[in-house]
């Protein structure tokens, strides 16, 4: 079998579909990346159906087809860089887009249309990789630690490894028992809604608009009270749970309401402060922390996470010579090769499952 898989992630950031082609020979690394950003038609889209609405079954079928097609030429612009032939690709593992994500009622739900990635390319496609773990009675997420040990865990230091997408999550990778991890709350998406719903940009480019606020103690306390922060992991959560209308409950008691730019920065140390309280209470013998996912190049998210981690040394996984970026997508080829073989790659101490899991549906070329 190759040991070339494609990896295919879209995120709660939806902002598009980052692709890596891997080589998982020997250590998982990728030969090539790409980014594909989803037009604004279609990220509108995807937004809008996290929420139930009018023909909402028609509206996602055809999301997931575009969403497919964006995952097509993600697809292309890998092997197109990488110089390789789709028929040396084992596999593409494709995320698809979270809508739903419901463990607690026994479901999670990602759009997707397997079938049409694997005609438009040609190559044998894994998707699906949440719902048998919720099944055995697990989280579904995160799934990405058991990569992150691959790549990162050492025996000779305790690391964290804290990805800052639009849910942040921590995987805890002591030197030496079992491999643990769990969402810890918002990382972007909180940011990123306050802040195009506010300036019209998707995104606080290095988080200089939250930077020029002033921290709102009064909201900070009311966010940080929400009961999630305080279950005991496994646990994950989605937009379902944090998002603009549970935001905008929070500041509506509060007089005089906070400037809008006082509540971004507001909302960067909720994120700092929940990941910090999340490592301290669950990681508490961690000397390393590293940072990956889009919320790592936020520079003032990142100065808030080395305040409140000290004095843990905090550094991004590119120091090691994996791209903040690539991440997730990474994981994703990996997990598609392990579906492929038939191999377990779910971590039942990170998802609370009854049992490690073989994850993926499997579409042949």
């Amino acid at each position: 079998m190759s040991e070339y898989c494609i990896g295919l992630m879209s995120g709660t950031s939806v902002d598009g579909v980052d692709a890596v082609l891997a080589d998982l020979s020997a250590l998982p690394h990728s030969v090539a990346a790409a980014h594909v950003a989803f037009p604004d038609a279609l990220r509108g889209e995807l937004n809008a159906l996290q929420r139930s609405g009018e023909d909402e079954i028609h509206r996602a079928a055809l999301a997931a087809n575009a969403l497919m097609d964006c995952c097509a030429a993600a697809v292309a612009a890998v092997l197109r860089q990488a110089g390789i032939g789709r028929s040396q690709i084992a596999a593409i593992g494709v995320h698809g887009q979270t809508v739903r994500h419901r463990p607690d009622l026994e479901y999670t739900t990602q759009l997707a249309n397997p079938a049409r990635l694997a005609e438009a390319t040609g190559i044998t496609v894994v998707a699906d990789f949440r719902s048998r773990d919720v099944a055995a009675g697990g989280q579904g997420a995160p799934l990405v630690p058991a990569l992150h040990a691959a790549l990162f865990r050492v025996h000779d230091r305790h690391r964290v490894v804290v990805n800052l997408g639009g849910i942040a999550n921590v995987t805890d990778l002591p030197p030496a028992g079992p491999v643990r991890g769990f969402d810890t709350g918002p990382g972007n998406t909180l940011l990123d809604a306050w802040c195009e719903h506010h300036t019209g940009e998707p995104f606080d480019r290095d988080g200089a608009w939250g930077a020029a606020g002033r921290l709102n103690a009064e909201l900070l306390a009311a966010l940080q009270a929400d009961a999630y922060f305080a279950r005991p992991p496994p646990k994950s959560t989605g937009r379902d749970h944090f998002n603009l209308p549970w935001l905008e409950r929070h500041l509506a008691p509060l007089r005089p309401s906070p400037e809008a730019a006082d509540v971004q920065r507001t909302l960067l140390a909720l994120t700092a402060r929940t990941i910090g309280e999340a490592v301290a209470a669950h990681c508490g013998n961690a000397t390393e922390v590293l940072l990956c996912g889009g919320g790592a190049h936020n520079i003032a998210l990142r100065s808030e996470l080395e305040a409140t981690l000290a004095p843990r040394a905090v550094a991004t996984t590119a120091t090691l010579g994996v791209p903040v970026g690539e991440v997730e997508a990474l994981a994703f080829a990996w997990l598609a090769r392990e579906a492929l073989a038939g191999r377990t790659s779910s971590l039942p101490e990170v998802t609370g499952a009854r049992g490690p899991r073989v994850l993926g549906a499997i579409y042949r070329a």
